[in-house]
């Protein structure tokens, strides 16, 4: 075959794959184009609560005078739980318990509580309500040998929010570490309530927050937390919250994210180094290891960031809890991938319940802060 054969048979070969190549996209189009499948809507558990997490409820005391109370999440059952601390400034009890490397991977519920160091008292309160119904850790029980509740706790600090702190020695966190334990149900306030009781955020008041996502799977994820932040939970010049990305519906006003912009040293209000702190824990059903639930509490500590600018500064004591109470066994997804999916929820429910505490606290008529309402 010469030369000019051999161009001459290619082109043929070229004219025919054309040709095969037309033939096979018309018969393509002939077929019906595939429907994509819909990507589930994330929607909140029934009442868009830590407690809609099976096994959790939530009390809370507070004392007006005061301008301070105290939040526990008491599960039906002792919980697997961990913790991840951020802030420079924490005031808190049992973490260290909560180490994968020590003895009691289980816990019998999580203090959160204002008055700063004074507020630890809730959990002796907490400690001795649960002594006496008999709840609580035991290497080897015995008769007249009371258990030993495991209570981590955390506290902010609201002790300049102007309210009566002349205590002198009898403050009254132990009373109300029991009745917030004797008051716990499904249901609770949100707002000016709890630990989120003297809060402040920001410059505006701060709160008592929650909020719940039910994955595609069925899995619930929940979180709640006490907002006293230096940093802000709206943007500069708006209403509008950091959360607005993740909100669902209009839980908090539905303003959307279209003014959110902040450039670099931009804030809102005042930076002067004071003590602030975010408290939160977040829970799911989904039975999980103490590792695990750390890595799901880390991620967790990234939804605080998204929600408050700035965070976890030096002299903020911002502590997240995490918290299982093992009423899903899940065999079908690899762990770790299971982990990444529960953090990923984590993070964003605990961004929402950060902005539903500011959008749902009232001021003190006697004066203080103004709230998110009266801006």
């Amino acid at each position: 075959m010469n030369r000019r054969e051999l161009i001459a048979a290619l082109a043929g070969l070229t004219t025919a794959g054309v040709a095969a190549a037309q033939e096979s996209t018309s018969a393509q189009d002939a077929l019906p184009t595939p429907t994509p499948t819909p990507t589930p809507t994330p929607t909140p558990g029934p009442g868009n609560l830590i407690t809609d997490v099976d096994g959790l409820r939530v009390g809370q005391a507070q004392d007006e005078s005061v301008r301070t109370g105290v939040t526990i999440i008491l599960p039906d059952s002792p919980a697997v739980a961990a913790v991840d601390i951020r802030g420079g400034g924490p005031a808190s009890r049992e973490t260290d318990v909560l180490k994968p490397e020590n003895l009691v991977q289980e816990v019998d519920g999580i203090l959160l509580s204002g008055g700063s160091v004074y507020g630890l008292a809730c959990a002796d309160g907490v400690a001795a309500w649960m002594g006496a119904r008999n709840r609580g850790f035991s290497l080897r029980p015995a008769p007249g040998v009371p258990p030993s509740p495991i209570l981590p706790t955390a506290c902010l600090y609201d002790l300049a929010n102007g309210g009566d702190k002349s205590w002198g020695e009898s403050p009254p966190y132990r009373e109300l570490g029991v009745a917030a334990a004797e008051s716990a149900a499904t249901e609770f306030r949100l707002g000016t309530a709890g630990a989120g009781y003297g809060a402040n955020s920001g410059g505006v008041k701060g709160g008592l927050g929650s909020a719940s996502v039910v994955s595609s799977e069925g899995f619930t994820v929940g979180a709640i937390t006490a907002v006293n932040s230096l940093g802000s939970a709206i943007a500069p010049g708006t209403k509008q919250f950091w959360a607005a990305p993740v909100e669902i519906g209009d839980e908090f006003g539905g303003l959307g994210a279209g003014e959110l912009k902040a450039g670099p040293e931009v804030y809102r209000g005042d930076l002067s180094p004071r003590e602030n702190t975010t408290l939160a824990c977040v829970a799911t059903d989904v039975a999980l290891t103490r590792v695990e639930l750390q890595r799901i509490a880390i991620m967790a500590s990234d939804g605080m960031a998204r929600a408050l600018r700035p965070s976890h500064a030096p002299f903020d004591g911002d502590i997240v809890f995490a918290l299982s109470t093992g009423k899903i066994l899940v065999a079908d997804v690899p762990r770790p991938v299971l982990a990444l999916r529960l953090g990923a929820l984590a993070a964003d429910v605990l961004a929402r319940a950060i902005a539903r505490a500011v959008y749902e606290a009232t001021a003190f008529a006697e004066g203080g802060n103004p709230a998110w309402r009266d801006l």
